[in-house]
């Protein structure tokens, strides 16, 4: 069955910028990411998002997970757990690899839940 897939407009709108502020993301006391070269995704009336470049971080920390989500205007999301000093952090990150055309330019970067890990973005 087909997937269905939406283009963002007036109705939905979704814009992805580079972004300057410094995106400082942690696990309990450890600092997994600490950048100013994330991209910011806003959409619709959600919270806006940084989508951080994958070298932001070890990719020792990450462990992928068969977890996958859908969004029809962004396409298909994979997964991954976060793992450091003993602490865990199940499903915090994800990623589209293949974004859809709208936004191509979150492709590979990696997302994080704020409800998961700590999240500080300083302008």
């Amino acid at each position: 069955m087909a997937r269905e897939r939406k283009i963002p407009g007036p109705d939905h709108p979704i814009t992805v910028t580079p972004s300057t502020a410094r995106v400082v993301v942690r696990l309990g006391d450890t600092v997994l990411a600490d950048t100013t070269a994330s991209v910011e995704l806003r959409e619709a009336g959600y919270p806006p998002v940084h989508y951080l470049p994958p070298n932001a971080l070890d990719p020792a920390v990450l462990r992928p997970t068969d977890t996958t989500t859908y969004c029809p205007y962004k396409g298909e999301a994979s997964y991954y757990t976060l793992a450091v000093d003993g602490a865990e952090a199940v499903d915090a990150v994800w990623t589209y690899r293949t974004p859809y055309p709208a936004v191509e330019q979150i492709a590979g970067h990696l997302a994080f839940y704020p409800n998961k890990v700590d999240i500080t973005v300083e302008p």
